[in-house]
């Protein structure tokens, strides 16, 4: 293997991390980028001490608003608040980033000739009107509406990244990621899975938009990271969907947390939020093809891995 410099914004964060630690323990030299605002150095856990000393591993604490200038070989730009409580909190900061960040990054591919990977997202789809959501699918997006500084602004992304390439012969990669999650998640981040989880394990009412029959489909971050690496190795410059195609709906996701707990959990309903998508499945299909990309891990073997880790993090607040 030819060990290889990547940058990864946004490195600190949920997903970011766990890319972190595979790039490491491939044996690449691994700079994570991030300014903290989601992001945290105690989502390195029990190995901050070894990627510290190891000579291999960079910290750098760093807003992508703001130019940047380094070497990489790679760039994997995951760097945005994810989640609609953080990404909401600050709308324009939110698309600042995924349009100035963006543009910043991939200027930084352009100059250093590295492969960049932009984390693209299912909210590109919006409130789809083609189910399942295939990357031909151009979508169905509020443009002005409280979750537009995050659709709007990844859509912007995905402009930027292919005209730079058709433009400049940058070296994209455009993964459209679809509901991800596993530990490392944040308590307070006001996604679906982590709010299910920590209001069970508080022992509240389960706080359930609508009747609960919206779906999602929920990939566990190591089948992410997994589809990630294969991406970067592939030679294709299109989108690719990646997560798992199994859909649930929010009350069959109550009753997997139950069966994973072994109790009964009380559910309450409320409004659903302004453009919140009612169904959500990613068409694997270009996924299997291109990159032979197949998730592994059930929502049962998902669920109690991040249940575990949920437990961890309320017994130390």
């Amino acid at each position: 293997m030819t060990r290889k410099v990547a940058l990864v914004t946004g490195g600190a964060g949920f997903i970011g991390s766990h890319l972190c630690l595979r790039l490491f323990d491939e044996g690449h030299y691994v700079i994570c980028l991030d300014n903290y605002f989601t992001g945290r150095r105690e989502n390195f856990g029990e190995r901050y001490r070894e990627l510290v000393l190891s000579g291999r591993f960079e910290f750098v604490r760093h807003d992508i608003i703001e130019p940047l200038v380094l070497e990489a070989d790679e760039i994997y730009h995951l760097a945005c608040p994810a989640s609609p409580v953080h990404y909401q909190y600050n709308p324009v900061k939110t698309i600042k980033t995924n349009v100035v960040g963006t543009y910043h990054m991939l200027g930084l591919a352009k100059r250093t000739k590295a492969r960049i990977l932009l984390a693209s997202t299912s909210e590109v789809y919006g409130d789809p009107k083609v189910h399942p959501q295939p990357e031909t699918y151009w979508g169905h997006v509020n443009p002005i509406g409280v979750r537009s500084c995050y659709d709007e602004g990844k859509r912007v992304a995905e402009t930027l990244a292919m005209d730079y390439h058709r433009q400049h012969a940058v070296d994209i990669r455009l993964p459209r990621i679809f509901n991800t999650y596993g530990p490392n998640m944040s308590v307070g981040d006001g996604r679906v899975m982590s709010n299910f989880i920590c209001q069970a394990l508080r022992k509240e009412p389960i706080t359930v938009y609508g009747d609960g029959r919206q779906t999602r489909s929920f990939c566990y971050v190591a089948d992410l990271i997994e589809g990630f690496r294969r991406l970067m190795a592939a030679e294709f410059h299109e989108p690719v969907n990646l997560g798992n195609d199994a859909e649930v709906t929010m009350l069959e996701l109550v009753a997997g947390i139950e069966q994973a707990l072994g109790r009964k959990l009380e559910v309450v309903h409320k409004p659903l939020p302004a453009d919140d998508p009612v169904r959500r499945r990613p068409d694997l299909a270009r996924a299997r093809e291109l990159l032979g990309y197949e998730p592994q891990v059930t929502l049962e073997e998902g669920l109690e891995r991040t249940i575990a880790y949920f437990s961890r993090e309320l017994a130390g607040a």
